[in-house]
């Protein structure tokens, strides 16, 4: 594989997201990328009367395998890992031929992380920490994931004065994560969300670097993009990163890794 990948993107499919799987892909031959359609499966949705994050795959691959034919589209998903959804997952993943499953902890204590009152009433050591341990766990109970996505996931929406999940302050909880992902053969996403930010450079950069020392190799990038702008936005900045510390830039294909140069 010579071309690189935006492998995080969400189309209508995701329930948080409309946009077209045609604008996507032309925004990202505009600039000379492939794509993977990562849609939302998150099973158990916590929140009471908003939308669940479940599509339907036969329909998804349905609509989409005969874009994927050029092979400059991949067609994934990303899987929400929770306890109480380890064998729903994996019994997802068999009802069409996945080419990625990207992997997220959007939840604690089944509470959405995207909202301000999962954070209302928490102290920020104590639920970060509870954050990378549950990170952790379920890596090893999802051992059919390719990547984890957005590590920072986290430091999005936290309502905390500081936000920022700094390596120095949780050294031990995030070299449990890498060591996790590294004994599993399991891939990090360089998200580019926060990527567009010095501050969001920082804070990342000592988590790549460490997984390069603790022996991690592989990385996807992706822009999380729901909207065709978001296509491949601070791409540069995340090929920068994978370089400066010596990792190799991946796609999947058929849930094979494959090089991108």
């Amino acid at each position: 594989m010579t071309m690189f990948f935006d492998s995080h993107i969400h189309t209508e499919f995701s329930a948080d997201s409309e946009m077209k799987a045609q604008d996507a892909l032309r925004e990202a031959e505009r600039q000379g990328l492939g794509l993977v359609f990562t849609e939302h499966l998150d099973y158990d949705y916590p929140a009471a009367g908003r939308e669940e994050f479940i599509f339907d795959p036969a329909a998804y691959w349905a609509a989409y395998e005969p874009l994927r034919a050029g092979g400059k589209l991949s067609l994934g998903v990303e899987m929400g890992m929770m306890a109480s959804a380890r064998e729903k997952n994996a019994a997802f993943l068999q009802r069409v031929p996945f080419d990625f499953v990207l992997a997220s902890i959007h939840f604690l204590d089944v509470k959405d992380l995207y909202y301000p009152e999962t954070f209302e009433g928490r102290e920020k050591a104590e639920m970060y920490h509870e954050y990378f341990t549950v990170m952790r766990d379920e890596i090893y109970a999802h051992p059919f994931i390719n990547t984890l996505a957005h590590i920072d996931y986290i430091a999005r929406n936290s309502t905390f004065d500081n936000p920022e999940i700094s390596y120095g302050e949780f050294s031990d909880e995030i070299d449990a994560v890498l060591r996790a992902l590294i004994e599993t053969d399991t891939a990090i996403e360089i998200n580019t969300r926060r990527l567009g930010t010095p501050r969001g450079i920082k804070e990342l950069a000592p988590i790549y670097r460490r997984y390069r020392e603790l022996g991690g190799r592989y990385v996807t990038i992706g822009s999380d993009a729901h909207v065709p702008d978001g296509v491949g936005r601070n791409y540069h900045r995340a090929r920068e990163l994978a370089c400066a510390f010596d990792l190799q830039i991946v796609a999947f294909r058929e849930r094979k890794m494959q090089t991108c140069e």
